[in-house]
């Protein structure tokens, strides 16, 4: 079974994972240039995946509901809203992945491809 690593490791995976584990994130947003960078296959919906906590260990066994790519530009308030983590409107939720991917290296614009997925947590560790 593959594995999702949510945001940088840290106090930030354990907020995401929280999130994800109360209910709250049923969807996050990948760079689409990651996965060739990692030579990865696209998620696929009914995929599983383990949620992996900052030492690596499963927390949870996520299903995939729905996997688009799609322009940056183009992510959806109802897909932003998904993922739980209390941005007010699209635009400030484009404003945090931004920071986010530009803190990692990767300036992102609104051509930028990305791939939102959706999914729902089928068992809890």
């Amino acid at each position: 079974m593959r594995a999702l690593e949510l945001g940088f490791p840290g106090d930030m995976r354990d907020e995401l994972n929280c999130l994800v584990l109360t209910g709250a994130k049923t969807a996050t947003t990948c760079l689409l240039g990651e996965y060739a960078e990692e030579a990865e296959g696209l998620e696929y919906v009914g995929e599983r995946q383990a949620l992996l906590d900052n030492e690596g260990r499963c927390v949870a066994t996520l299903e995939f509901t729905g996997v688009e790519v799609k322009p940056f530009g183009e992510v959806t308030w109802e897909h932003a809203r998904a993922e739980g983590e209390g941005d007010a409107s699209l635009e400030a939720w484009r404003d945090v992945h931004r920071r986010f991917w530009g803190r990692a290296g990767t300036p992102v614009g609104d051509h930028t491809a990305v791939v939102c997925l959706a999914f729902r947590v089928v068992k809890g560790s």
